[in-house]
């Protein structure tokens, strides 16, 4: 199956555990609804129960998994089926996020399954170091973001976004960076493009602020006056 051809910039719209069921749903059509008026790509993650219904009912958005595993179908009771995934209109998949790492064998290895399911990867690093390493493996996107800042509202310097993306992109030129961790406003979605970043995107910075919706206007207004000002 062909992977979704991402472009540039887009945004990722992670909720992780903090929205599921009908708030969940709200969400993601809100999302959908902006990808259809900016014109974006939007990676949408959700519980695994909830995933099937983004893909039906949110046609702008790209659904995407929490996480993934290299099983093969079979024995492997609780784990998560890349075909599965697959054949419920999943399109992408976080990998080894720091709420839930992964080795670097299993990494590996569920990322050459998500290439035979066409699936996409978009695998988190913590330093420039591991962003090093990881790009070898040659993911679609990498997740460049310090683990120190996740949640906390505020984001990498400059000087960090630019070099976790320049080392990615000298391993692996074909592989999106995407920078997010801290992002919680229209300011920082922009600055995350200005400083070469392909990607941003956020969860406490949306699912917590006083309006979500609100928010996500904000910050899609603000990617879209970066592609204008950064178009690569």
């Amino acid at each position: 199956m062909e992977k979704h051809k991402l472009r540039s910039p887009f945004f990722v719209v992670n909720p992780k555990s903090y929205l599921y069921g009908e708030e969940l749903r709200k969400l993601a059509v809100k999302a959908d609804e902006l990808c259809e008026k900016y014109d974006f790509d939007c990676l949408f993650t959700a519980q695994l129960i909830d995933l099937a219904w983004v893909a039906e009912h949110c046609t702008h958005l790209i659904p995407c998994a929490q996480n993934m595993e290299s099983l093969r179908p079979g024995r492997g009771m609780g784990h998560i089926l890349p075909e599965a995934l697959a054949a419920a209109g999943v399109k992408a998949t976080f990998l080894n996020h720091a709420e839930n790492p992964m080795t670097v064998h299993e990494l590996a290895s569920t990322i050459a399954r998500a290439n035979e399911v066409g699936i996409l990867t978009c695998v988190c690093a913590d330093s420039v170091e591991e962003a090093k390493a990881i790009a070898e493996l040659h993911p679609d996107i990498m997740t460049c973001e310090l683990t120190s800042l996740i949640g906390t509202g505020q984001i990498a310097g400059e000087d960090y976004m630019r070099a976790s993306t320049e080392a990615v992109k000298a391993i692996s030129p074909v592989t999106k960076v995407l920078q997010a961790a801290g992002i919680s406003s229209g300011e920082n979605v922009y600055d995350a493009i200005k400083y070469g970043a392909d990607a941003t995107g956020g969860t406490s910075g949306i699912v917590a602020a006083d309006d979500p919706f609100a928010m996500l206007d904000e910050m899609f207004e603000a990617l879209d006056r970066a592609r204008t000002d950064f178009a690569k």
